[in-house]
């Protein structure tokens, strides 16, 4: 077993394409969405057999939110997706040695790395553990698009099926973007949306990237709200194999009265299912015993609440406490 860090395109194409628990966040595309993003710098490693072709993959990308003398406590690496690895024990080796081999090396820097995990990955838990990779619960909501409309539509609760008639009431108008030059102005939209909340939203960059990359190859879509050619909420989705991800997204406060956001979502799976895809995953319910408003309102629509968890190693432990602190405080001025 070798650890490289770069790897031809055809053998990773090859091996996310054909792995059952792929996700949108290890194809190469997204990996070149992540590489033209301000403030983000994704790596790749992998462990490969003899034939060269992958047994085990991660795909860290640092982020940075602050720069300056800031930025040694405010830089962490997220494996969004996390891990992924062949069947069977031979794949578990791979990912240990993997694992042994990226925390050992003297590029990571950062504080902690994170692996996002959107499937089920109990059997890798012993693997992950033992290299330093603990697991955290963190929730999320499935929602299965192989149902028929009527179904689908039973199973929203009540207030949201009310707030969608409401809003197609209001005539809300829920229009793909197909334009480029559009891409600012979105971006405009969410940054105050999430400036409201003091949650840091990535750089402009990545939309713009995700479109220009993504779209083309049909794994990424943008919906905006509008009422009176004025953009009110927008959702970005993206699209790989049968799955439909649950992005970027937000509505106006002042126009909160029109109910946009479940209009969006209700659009999304209506598209999704009749597309042929097999699930939308909502990316994310946060922790299990804290309160979260995000996950009320993903919780109306009627997925299955999962807890696949997160997974967390923390390389510099002084550093880390003290950027949760430093982290809490700037988050007021975001």
């Amino acid at each position: 077993m070798e650890i490289i860090r770069d790897l031809d395109e055809c053998l990773w194409r090859e091996f996310v394409d054909r792995h059952p628990h792929s996700q949108v966040f290890h194809t190469p595309e997204m990996f070149q969405v992540f590489a033209h993003t301000k403030g983000y710098r994704p790596s790749l490693w992998a462990a490969v057999g003899l034939d060269n072709r992958p047994k085990a993959l991660l795909l860290p990308v640092e982020i940075t939110l602050m720069r300056g003398p800031l930025r040694s406590v405010t830089s962490r690496a997220v494996v969004y997706g996390s891990v992924l690895c062949a069947p069977g024990a031979e794949g578990r080796e791979a990912l240990r040695e993997l694992l042994r081999t990226y925390r050992r090396a003297p590029d990571t820097g950062f504080l902690f790395t994170e692996l996002r995990n959107l499937s089920d990955l109990s059997e890798l838990q012993p693997v992950l553990e033992e290299n330093g990779f603990v697991f955290e619960e963190h929730l999320n909501f499935i929602l299965d698009l192989r149902r028929s409309q009527e179904e689908i539509w039973s199973n929203v609760h009540a207030a949201a099926r009310r707030n969608i008639r409401k809003s197609r009431n209001l005539r809300v108008a829920i229009e793909e973007v197909t334009d480029p030059q559009r891409i600012p102005a979105i971006y405009t939209l969410l940054k105050a949306i999430y400036q409201r909340l003091h949650v840091p939203l990535v750089d402009a960059s990545l939309f713009q990237s995700a479109f220009e990359i993504l779209r083309p190859q049909g794994m990424m879509q943008i919906l905006v709200a509008r009422v009176e050619n004025v953009d009110i909420g927008a959702l970005t989705l993206l699209l790989h194999k049968d799955i439909v991800y649950y992005w970027y997204t937000g509505t106006l406060r002042e126009f909160s009265a029109y109910r946009a956001g479940d209009l969006l979502v209700w659009h999304a799976l209506e598209w999704g299912r009749e597309h042929g895809c097999r699930i939308l995953d909502f990316g994310g319910a946060g922790k299990p015993d804290e309160e979260y408003g995000v996950r009320d309102f993903k919780a109306k629509f009627g997925g299955t609440l999962v807890n696949y968890g997160r997974n967390v190693c923390v390389h510099a432990p002084l550093a880390y406490q003290l950027s949760m602190k430093v982290y809490q405080i700037a988050r007021r001025f975001l």
